[in-house]
């Protein structure tokens, strides 16, 4: 079942906050402790217009967070809630961020994740995410990944 992703608006505040700290409070004791999406300030992201909500039967049962870099769209953060999980909700909101960056004109998008979130870092490599980097930095270990994403000229001359 596809959700309603929108941008996010100020009202959304407290939905995103409890999805964030819903989402992230299983890797507080892997990561020992808290993650950097726990740390984020929402209020700002929602107000520089970078925040996106995924809605099923009217629920707000994700969020997604868009960076535009210069050369690239930063994939921030993207987090389901936990009763939403298993429903193909990640998936859908990565395409979507895909797509958004790839209307934006940009032709990569990158991201980060905690190196113990080992489940996020297999997902994003079978979605066609390469590692680029690792590092430690405000003691979190980071893995940095990016995807081209921009269309092929054999996929235009396909269409």
């Amino acid at each position: 079942m596809a959700a309603k992703l929108r941008p996010a608006v100020e009202a959304d505040l407290a939905a995103i906050q409890e999805i964030v700290r819903t989402a992230y409070s299983a890797y507080v004791a892997r990561i020992g402790r808290e993650p950097g999406p726990m740390l984020d300030d929402y209020a700002a992201l929602i107000a520089q217009h970078c925040a996106y909500v995924a809605e099923l039967h009217g629920a707000s049962v994700g969020i997604l967070i868009l960076i535009p870099q210069t050369n690239s769209m930063l994939l921030d953060n993207v987090a389901v809630a936990p009763e939403a999980q298993g429903i193909g909700l990640g998936r859908q909101m990565l395409s979507f961020a895909e797509s958004r960056a790839r209307d934006a004109g940009y032709r990569v998008i990158e991201l980060f994740t905690n190196e113990a979130m080992v489940e996020n870092i297999k997902l994003y490599s079978r979605l066609g995410y390469v590692e680029t980097d690792r590092k430690e930095e405000h003691g979190l270990r980071r893995v940095y990944m990016r995807k081209c994403i921009a269309k092929s000229i054999d996929s235009k001359i396909a269409s």
